[in-house]
């Protein structure tokens, strides 16, 4: 499911932004970008996202500043300014040029400082970073709890619309069969002329066509995985998974129900039932 989270703290002189954007995928897929210096936090921040996101494409930015520069210390490379130092002498002497050495210009100079950064502390450091990941989980989580209730209720909407063509379906089978034995009376007494019809055999040859057609397992089966859907939906829980194999069985139900079309009106019903099966399906791939 898509989403987006953002959370900034200070935390032991440390400013610390979050960010997480999620796209759609079948698992959950974290990955983590952090400054180098704090890439020992990884596992522990993606340990995080897994206790609260269950499915998805998700990428955690961390960005850390410090902000009073306790934790850097600057000093003089001694040998090396010493050495800048005593060949721009030794140039000036040797070449007669002029010996304009100042502070400003040797500090331009490469390597000449020492940048050292303190040791932190890993374990504070990762809870810090781990606290201010969880609030933006919390914000991410959020916006996809809004966007699963407008999920919901298209689903739900689609359900329905299933609900009523099925309901037209079982109506309409039993008229085919009627339809059907009514052209297989006419053509016999086409046949036979003025002969007596062995209504037996009308019976039969109805009796084996209804059989084929028969819909009323597919039906049955149909509205049960929908009263299952509903059933998933009212849960809490992650249910994106389950979704996928429920859809698997619908779409079994109605490709049997299109495969035993003989009406061309319950072709068209049954074209429109995959057409919304479809439809959930493809919003199922957003629910986690």
């Amino acid at each position: 499911m898509t989403g987006y989270g953002r959370a900034v703290a200070k935390l032991s002189e440390r400013e610390i932004t979050v960010e997480i954007k999620s796209v759609n995928n079948r698992y959950l897929d974290c990955n983590v970008k952090l400054p180098r210096l704090f890439s020992f936090a990884e596992e522990a921040v993606k340990a995080k996202v897994q206790s609260m996101v269950s499915r998805g494409k998700v990428d955690v930015y961390i960005s850390v500043a410090v902000t009073d520069g306790s934790d850097v210390k600057i000093s003089l490379n001694t040998p090396v300014f010493e050495g800048y130092l005593s060949v721009m002498r030794q140039m000036a002497e040797q070449y007669g040029v002029k010996d304009d050495i100042s502070a400003s210009a040797m500090a331009r100079l490469s390597d000449v400082f020492v940048v050292e950064k303190q040791q932190a502390d890993a374990d504070e450091v990762t809870a810090d970073i781990v606290s201010v990941v969880e609030t933006a989980l919390v914000a991410f989580n959020e916006m996809r709890a809004r966007e699963g209730l407008a999920l919901r209720a298209d689903i739900e909407s689609r359900a329905k619309t299933i609900e009523s063509i099925v309901s037209q379906i079982e109506i309409k089978s039993p008229e085919t069969v009627a339809a059907y034995r009514a052209r297989l009376e006419q053509k016999l007494r086409e046949v036979l002329e003025n002969r007596s019809i062995d209504e037996s055999r009308i019976i039969t040859e109805a009796a084996v066509f209804a059989d084929k057609i028969a819909v009323d397992e597919e039906t049955v089966r149909l509205r049960s995985h929908l009263s299952q859907l509903e059933t998933m939906l009212e849960t809490g829980s992650p249910i994106g998974r389950k979704l996928d194999f429920l859809m698997q069985e619908l779409n079994r139900e109605a490709n049997t129900i299109s495969s035993k079309c003989s009406d061309a009106s319950v072709a068209m019903l049954a074209v429109d039932l995959k057409a919304e099966l479809e439809k959930i399906r493809e919003q199922i791939q957003n629910i986690e």
